[in-house]
């Protein structure tokens, strides 16, 4: 079965979810940076699916107040295996909490070999489920606020809204 397609609105503007198989494949604002960048479906077709509906109650939940867990959803993002180390750990940033690119990369880092913080910042802003997957939660050096695919507005916006002091 192909991706199914849906759209949310959320406090924040429109955005778009992409299901295969009863698993959230991407999740974008409208209009971002690498939008729809792993979608099946350039031209999508709008339907609601069961998959759908579970991703939204999720978004309708996180936007009013809660904490849900993002492993209460399946999540079958599509990328490298080396991306996807990287939204594993991404998905372990607890809510309202951040930590730093140099942060990321150095749970890469080994004795042989140190990992750059702008290798796993490629890896973050090509997150194609966000939200879901905490991208927002990563910062720059010394906690600047750096880049984020539907900007850097509406990274900080998710960050207040979860409670992190800006």
């Amino acid at each position: 079965m192909g991706e199914i397609y849906g759209k949310y609105c959320s406090p924040l503007g429109e955005i778009v979810i992409a299901c295969k198989d009863n698993a959230v494949s991407g999740l974008w604002f409208s209009g971002q940076k690498y939008f729809m960048s792993t979608a099946e479906c350039k031209e999508p077709v709008f339907e609601e699916n069961e998959a759908l509906r579970n991703v939204k109650s999720w978004l309708d939940r996180y936007f009013g107040g809660e904490k849900p867990s993002p492993y209460e959803l399946e999540l079958k993002p599509c990328g490298s295996e080396f991306r996807q180390k990287v939204w594993k750990i991404l998905l372990e940033i607890p809510y309202g909490k951040t930590v730093t690119y140099g942060e990321l990369a150095k749970a890469f880092d080994t004795p042989e070999k140190k990992m750059s913080a702008q290798a796993v910042g490629g890896a973050v802003g090509h997150n194609p489920i966000s939200i879901i997957i905490p991208c927002h939660r990563v910062l720059g050096a010394g906690g600047e606020m750096t880049g984020y695919a539907a900007g850097v507005d509406v990274k900080m916006r998710l960050l207040k809204h979860e409670g992190y002091l800006l």
